[in-house]
């Protein structure tokens, strides 16, 4: 067990500090900080005019602005991360078949399981470094407003988008070891991801217990429920499931590239 976890942890760091070193990545985290930052901006602003709008018209009822714009920015930061995500995980195995080094991997004494974990673990932990600019944000607006937004929503907000972060990771990381192509591993993943996001309203349209299979299949459906500060166990268990389902179908993808190769 010892052995596993140093392996994960060597991979984790290999991993990381290549992210770390990527022109690209640099160039994807400067994005997703300008256009995180500029929705955050003009959310804010809409929901200070809407506010300021109602006690003008002499409106009685109870406005819950800060509650209303953190869903509406949590919303906006998962539909930028649809678009990077499939960016930072086309590389994870695509290169490495690219650069002929996912043989040495496939054949190491390092199993394809603990590979895949700490390649996992490494860019989900590079994406969180790209959220927390943006909770310190948040943070410093919503616990100024009276009454102050509770800081378990906030955060369960977060955890929400990291576990979808994870949950396309893990799955563009299976397409990723599919292709030498980093370009075709993020049009792939891009696809896959939107068609899960989609799900629940194609349910809804088919009706019935299929409609209610697809529903429950749906990324953006659990999302948003840990975005509206629910902890639902069925979301939990949902994306654990494609992370879980993810690490396996890489593991199985490189055992197959390794028959291959023998």
């Amino acid at each position: 067990m010892r052995v596993i976890l140093a392996n994960i942890v060597a991979i984790y760091r290999r991993e990381l500090q290549s992210y770390f070193a990527s022109p690209l990545a640099y160039v994807v985290a400067g994005v997703f900080w300008l256009l995180s930052g500029l929705f955050f901006v003009f959310i804010l602003n809409v929901t200070i005019q809407r506010v300021a709008y109602a006690d003008a018209s002499g409106y009685q009822g109870a406005i819950d602005a800060p509650t209303q714009f953190l869903q509406s920015f949590l919303g906006i930061l998962s539909s930028i991360a649809l678009f990077v995500l499939p960016i930072l995980s086309m590389s994870l195995y695509a290169e490495e078949r690219k650069r002929g080094t996912l043989e040495l991997l496939a054949t190491s004494p390092v199993t394809n399981w603990a590979v895949a974990i700490g390649k996992l673990l490494a860019v989900v932990t590079f994406f969180i470094t790209l959220l927390l600019p943006m909770l310190v944000y948040e943070l410093i607006v919503l616990t100024a407003t009276n009454p102050p937004v509770s800081l378990s929503v906030i955060l369960l907000g977060h955890l929400g988008l990291i576990l979808l972060a994870a949950a396309v990771l893990s799955l563009g990381m299976f397409v990723s070891s599919l292709t030498d192509s980093t370009i075709l591993a993020a049009i792939f993943t891009f696809a896959l991801v939107l068609f899960l996001w989609i799900i629940d309203g194609v349910g809804q349209e088919i009706g019935g217990w299929i409609g209610a299979v697809f529903a429950n299949l749906s990324l953006l459906k659990h999302y948003n429920n840990l975005a509206q500060g629910i902890l639902d166990s069925s979301s939990l268990i949902l994306f654990g499931s494609y992370i879980v389902l993810g690490i396996f179908l890489t593991a199985q993808s490189v055992n197959v590239f390794r028959f291959q190769r023998s």
